[in-house]
């Protein structure tokens, strides 16, 4: 179903879930609305790799240290005297992201504290990593081996910069505000005109002045005008809704846990899997049962996930990410057939114990709680069964009739993260 601005309906139903949709108030324009068919290739991708990696992964506190910590602009800028990553190699990333499971990736070009990652002429005051220890342009490492291994290439961009006084006061600051305007209309130029096809335009940090929502801010960013720039550029570019414009899909952003009904919309799940969503020092990484877990329930409830790394100031991502990504490869390989070119349904889900995929005439029933689902009558469908079985082929045992449905997995068949029963259905 393509985005649009959420009906009495579905606000109704999305009420019962504990997604948390970043900017459904945005802006309405219609034209600038992906088709249904240029969306499939994102609907089906279900998994995508995010890192935040930059100068604040030097100080390895977060990528919020600049403003949090209140160091000044022209200490913080420093930073980029020692920004020289000497392990920084997009082809292994790239390699990692598809051994995980992954179809596409977004790359953090620019967060809040204003540095690029790529050699910018409208960046100000030259803030760039080509003006770095550095001097190369990321983005195009980055887009050029992801690409190359047939991976979907996005961009995340933040509007905002903490460089800016405007930013903070744009309506007593109108000139210096505009010069951030400015940057932002001109690095998005840059970004949707250098570096080949950009399949995905990720904002983030709309909002003036860190309060209200993106779209408080659209009477100052004129989101419908910039994304018109997105699509003169990139016609086919999937744009989230960050920007104050409501986007192709929505957002929820974070690692609380994921219930409630199916949504009846374009949305993506995004967490990070290290405890921040930038490098810190002690290279923490959530358990691997915790991402499991909230992957299956984003996609029993018809979302996509986009999965965070946060690599080291030399351009590593650490050793405790890389064997997680590889463990929830092996789970994206084992359990695929199940996840890629999905739609949630047709049962809702039950928090924490079961929910449901399809594809053509194969219903995929995920189950994370073996003990409570086998004393379960699932809900009767239409359609009727006429295979059960796991993912490997083994004959479940099933009772169908007008009441509901009866699976009995075999007990030395229960996985300890995701069972997956496929009901294969009559046309």
């Amino acid at each position: 179903m393509s985005i649009k601005k959420l009906q009495d309906a579905e606000l109704a139903s999305m009420l019962k879930s504990s997604i948390v949709l970043k900017s459904k108030d945005g802006i309405e324009a219609p034209w600038l609305n992906l088709s249904d068919e240029d969306m499939q290739w994102w609907r089906d991708a279900k998994l995508g790799l995010f890192f935040h990696w930059g100068l604040y992964s030097i100080l390895g506190r977060g990528e919020w240290a600049m403003f949090n910590e209140k160091i000044p602009v022209d200490e913080y800028a420093k930073l980029a005297d020692d920004f020289n990553p000497h392990d920084w190699n997009p082809k292994q990333w790239a390699s990692l992201a598809k051994e995980a499971g992954m179809q596409y990736s977004v790359m953090v070009t620019r967060h809040h504290d204003g540095f690029a990652l790529w050699d910018s002429p409208g960046s100000y005051g030259q803030f760039d990593s080509m003006h770095s220890a550095a001097k190369r342009d990321f983005v195009k490492d980055y887009s050029d081996a992801f690409r190359d291994a047939g991976l979907r290439v996005g961009l995340y961009y933040s509007p905002m910069d903490w460089r800016f006084p405007g930013y903070f006061q744009p309506k007593e600051l109108p000139e210096n505000a505009a010069l951030m305007k400015d940057q932002c209309y001109k690095q998005i130029q840059e970004l949707t005109t250098r570096f080949g096809q950009i399949d995905i335009m990720w904002y983030d940090g709309g909002w003036l002045a860190h309060s209200g929502t993106d779209a408080d801010a659209a009477w100052f960013w004129d989101p419908v005008k910039l994304n018109e720039l997105v699509r003169s550029n990139q016609p086919k570019c999937v744009i989230n809704p960050r920007s104050g414009w409501i986007g192709d899909f929505q957002c929820d952003e974070g690692s609380h846990e994921i219930t409630g009904n199916i949504m009846p919309i374009d949305w993506e799940k995004c967490f990070t899997i290290a405890y921040h969503w930038s490098y810190e020092y002690e290279e923490r990484v959530m358990p691997l049962e915790s991402i499991i877990k909230l992957m299956i329930d984003c996609f029993v409830r018809g979302g996509n996930v986009l999965l965070n790394v946060a690599p080291n100031p030399n351009g590593q991502i650490p050793a405790s990410q890389v064997n997680r990504l590889k463990e929830i490869g092996a789970f994206m390989k084992k359990n695929g057939e199940a996840i890629y070119a999905t739609q949630a349904g047709p049962l809702e889900p039950v928090d924490n114990v079961y929910g449901m995929t399809c594809k053509d005439n194969r219903l995929y029933l995920h189950v994370q709680d073996m003990p409570a689902f086998e004393t379960m009558v699932l809900p009767a469908i239409q359609q009727k069964i006429i295979q059960c079985q796991l993912l490997d082929g083994t004959s479940v045992p099933f009772e169908q009739n007008e009441h509901g449905i009866s699976i009995k997995v075999p007990q030395n068949k229960w996985e300890p993260l995701d069972t997956v029963v496929k009901l294969v259905v009559e046309s």
